[in-house]
């Protein structure tokens, strides 16, 4: 576990301020958007980070390399097994090309104009692409797993070198899951939870960050990641942890 968090903190420096700040979209879909994923996909990871950016929460569906539980949808749906593909229920709306999705979220959700980061959306792939190689395609293939009756919940935000390695799990084992962003808008918010508790420095969320409120309520902290399964209605911290538990309850 101490190179996975190693090599995953190097990811999330090599993308600086990506996947972590919130801007958020003043318009929330009413029914949850559907993304099949790879974790460790550089495109992938591009709509993650705008997902986090404007504190849009969906439901993931992890497809590894020979995966057999979700890649046959999207060939069904779209044609060809390519990932990333946005599936928007309220608009009827998929679509593959992680860029093109980027743009329409912003267009439909954030109802502003594409940041300049975006724009150079060539640099923003180049990026990504040195990210993920420096993870040297941890997790991408497929493990037996049994599929739980309700879909998992994980709070958290897409640059968090703790919450990678359980997204890479969840991926791993195709566990489809809600991801609950809780992207950062104070200064507190960028200290260690350890740090801010021995300063007492533990910041209340704003009123418009749902997911890190709840949180607050239920656990009187915010750390990431956090998992909640509602199908023991456990919940947990640590990325260590949440690993051992995906494997112990759901590996097959």
């Amino acid at each position: 576990m101490a190179t996975h968090i190693a090599t995953s903190m190097v990811s999330t420096m090599l993308r600086a301020s990506n996947g972590i700040q919130v801007d958020a979209a003043p318009v929330k879909p009413a029914r949850m958007l559907r993304l099949y994923d790879i974790e460790n996909c550089p495109y992938c990871r591009l709509v993650r980070e705008t997902l986090t950016e404007l504190d849009l929460d969906a439901e993931i569906y992890p497809c590894p390399k020979e995966g057999e539980r979700f890649r046959p949808e999207v060939v069904e749906r779209g044609g060809k097994a390519q990932f990333p593909y946005l599936v928007d229920p309220n608009t009827g709306v998929e679509m593959y090309e992680s860029l093109d999705i980027v743009a329409y979220l912003y267009e439909t959700y954030a109802q502003r104009d594409l940041p300049l980061k975006w724009k150079a959306g060539r640099l923003q792939t180049l990026g990504s692409m040195l990210a993920s190689g420096v993870r040297m395609n941890e997790r991408m293939a497929a493990l037996p797993s049994r599929q739980p009756e309700y879909m998992l919940e994980l709070y958290s935000f897409e640059s968090s070198p703790y919450a990678r390695v359980v997204r890479e799990q969840l991926c791993n084992m195709e566990l489809p899951y809600v991801l609950r962003n809780c992207g950062r808008t104070q200064l507190r918010e960028w200290l260690l939870p350890n740090l801010r508790e021995s300063l007492n420095a533990e910041p209340e969320p704003e009123a418009g960050q749902e997911n890190r409120r709840w949180l607050f309520e239920r656990e009187g902290r915010v750390a990431i990641p956090y998992l909640y399964d509602p199908n023991s209605e456990q919940g947990m911290f640590e990325s260590d942890a949440i690993v051992d538990y995906l494997e112990a309850t759901y590996a097959a």
